[in-house]
């Protein structure tokens, strides 16, 4: 019998196994015994067969790499990656040996608590002793709660997560929603693993655009309209004021720098907001704090908050003028026509030239991203700041990286974009707009209609109409998330909004049937919290297939922090959820032997407790009925 709640002692556990502890990686940044069982394990492997090849230490266990198929073990090593240097082992017979050893009890290279080693191809595959697993990672997970799968990689490091960035005075538009997803995501994964997170979004709220918009509201703008639905009269206004400008050029009424012309009151009315007009000023800062407010309320539904709202207007002119004066100085300009240019090619011919402020001295995106990038350094300090920016702008990003680097900046290494590919095929059922808000709204009614026919279960359900929407909101961030990021992928109604498959309400059903697994059993679920739990009952080869599941949590998030996919812990969660669901068959808690009950419900538990930890991750909200 074991209590449930205690946590396990695993680093004591190496200790007491006599590993060299100045060789074992506990306690440090790339070993965490006692939060991820994973890692127990690589220590002990690591000290085996560093034994028995004689390779270093370290060299073996950063070589050990989880496997995704459980027929193909827990943990592996590719021979050839630790042989590097030795001449005249062939991988394909040495890993035959080794394993054999590796397995053999009577061998002094024997690894305890593990099943079997196996060797194919150029690999050693190791597979854990389920009953150890099951006895240590069950409590783990009790112990650990909405923290399990949490290990502190670092120390009072911080990081800048800039994502989303719509236009303002503009509605959401669908095109943004993967930056969107992708920096949530990534914001609660680098707070998750102990790093000091500053979410930003970067507003487009500066440019000639801006002039266009307030010459337009001037011309079409209704007060009443504006205080009602700002974002969407503002954008009307926008798309009114923008046919003025095509119809002005097509019909050849105004030369596009005619002093009439709407193009050119446009870029008069942006010089004097970027001279400091005041009155200019007023009109642009209501048009932002009312786009503000309706983004907010959408954020909410995809659970993200930010800890600064920035943009283009908030970089100081000081610093655009600092980055100006530097690259003057560091001979990097060049004048062509007034503007002015860098050309980059000599630092990597990709890079090709770029413009830094127009002919009329007026700043571009590039210039602000600079001097923006300076006062971020300045104000917060960071060890690290992402750019959650569409592949389009992969060169755009690549030269103001490049241009901060050559300005001699020692930060500028630790830039970093992650980068994604379009959405194709995104619009509402009915055909029309592609805004974001309508596609939640469609996707919350149709969930809601789904509910609805099962009549008894809609009746438990205290507030339908909010679960709908959760259920909503993770069908399409799921439907994202999928596949890898930098894919292209089609936006598909009727796949994303099924309950079979891997789809966003399939996993909020799998949430929602393991919290029922729990409410049922009562008084029985109440009792894990005092009651020792006889691990032993939990033979059969399905709870030794999903505590293993379980066991890579931890693992899958620290590959997560290195390749920045939300695809790497959607991937998981469905393998943990397909393993759930094969068990519902074999392991019944309802009707059985109190002590049979408790292990089933307390392993069940732990999958509810780490299917909840990653969708949070997501940033999905678990539903508890559906």
């Amino acid at each position: 019998m074991a209590p449930l709640q205690q946590q396990p002692d695993l680093v004591e556990q190496l200790k007491n196994l006599n590993i060299d502890s100045a060789k074992n990686y506990s306690n440090t940044a790339l070993s965490f015994p006692n939060e991820n069982i994973v890692d127990f394990y690589r220590n002990l492997i690591a000290d085996k067969l560093s034994k028995l090849a004689e390779i270093d230490y370290k060299v073996i266990y950063e070589a050990l790499e989880t496997v995704n198929s459980l027929e193909k073990g827990d943990l592996s090593i590719p021979i050839p990656r630790i042989l590097r240097g030795k001449k005249g082992v062939n991988p394909r017979e040495i890993n035959h040996e080794w394993a054999a050893q590796l397995s053999n009890k009577d061998s002094e290279f024997y690894i305890p608590f593990i099943k079997t080693c196996k060797a194919a191809e150029i690999f050693i595959a190791f597979y854990f002793d389920t009953d150890f697993l099951i006895k240590n990672t069950i409590p783990l997970v009790a112990s650990k709660k909405e923290n399990y799968g949490s290990m502190k990689l670092v120390e009072n490091k911080r990081i800048i997560i800039e994502f989303s960035s719509p236009n303002i005075a503009k509605p959401f538009h669908a095109g943004h929603l993967r930056s969107t997803i992708i920096g949530g995501f990534l914001t609660n994964l680098y707070r998750f693993m102990g790093w000091d997170v500053v979410s930003m979004n970067y507003l487009g709220d500066w440019g000639k655009q801006f002039g266009l918009l307030a010459i337009g509201f001037e011309k079409y703008g209704s007060e009443e309209l504006l205080v009602s639905d700002p974002i969407n009269h503002l954008f009307e206004v926008y798309v009114k004021i923008n046919a003025d400008v095509t119809k002005e050029k097509e019909e050849g009424i105004f030369t596009e720098d005619d002093p009439e012309s709407t193009n050119n009151k446009a870029r008069l009315y942006f010089r004097r907001m970027e001279d400091g007009d005041e009155q200019a000023l007023k009109i642009w800062a209501r048009f932002r704090e009312l786009s503000i407010e309706k983004y907010i309320d959408t954020y909410a539904r995809l659970n993200i908050e930010y800890d600064v709202y920035a943009g283009e207007s908030q970089v100081p002119k000081e610093k655009m003028d600092e980055a100006l004066k530097l690259m003057h100085e560091k001979n990097l300009i060049h004048e062509d026509k007034g503007a002015k240019l860098i050309d980059l090619t000599k630092f990597n011919k990709k890079l090709g030239k770029t413009l830094v402020t127009k002919s009329d001295g007026t700043s571009l995106y590039l210039t602000r991203d600079v001097g923006g990038a300076i006062a971020r350094y300045e104000q917060y300090k960071f060890d690290k700041m992402i750019y959650v920016i569409a592949m389009q702008q992969d060169l755009h990003t690549a030269q103001f990286f490049e241009i901060l680097k050559q300005l001699g900046f020692e930060w500028a290494n630790r830039l970093e974009h992650v980068n994604f590919g379009m959405v194709q095929g995104m619009s509402t059922r009915k055909g029309t707009v592609v805004f974001l808000d309508n596609i939640l709204n469609d996707t919350r009614d149709k969930m809601h209609e789904v509910m609805q026919k099962n009549e008894a279960k809609y009746n438990q359900i205290a507030e339908p109409e909010k679960v709908a929407d959760l259920v909503g909101v993770s069908a399409v961030m799921i439907q994202d998330m999928q596949a890898k990021r930098i894919n292209n992928y089609e936006f598909k109604w009727e796949r994303m909004l099924s309950f079979e498959g891997d789809t966003g309400p399939y996993l909020q059903y799998a949430h929602s049937r393991l919290r029922s697994v729990e409410r049922n059993a009562g008084a029985l679920f109440d009792d894990l919290k005092t009651t020792d739990v006889d691990f032993s009952l939990l033979k059969d080869e399905c709870a030794g297939n999903l505590i293993r599941i379980i066991a890579q949590f931890p693992d899958v998030l620290r590959v997560a922090m290195k390749n920045h996919e939300p695809s790497t812990i959607c991937t998981y969660l469905f393998r943990l959820s397909h393993q759930v669901s094969s068990c519902y068959d074999i392991l019944w808690v309802a009707g059985q032997e109190k002590e049979v009950a408790l292990a089933r419900l307390a392993l069940y538990s732990s999958a509810r407790q780490t299917l909840y930890n990653g969708m949070r991750i997501l940033g999905l909200t678990p539903v508890e009925r559906m």
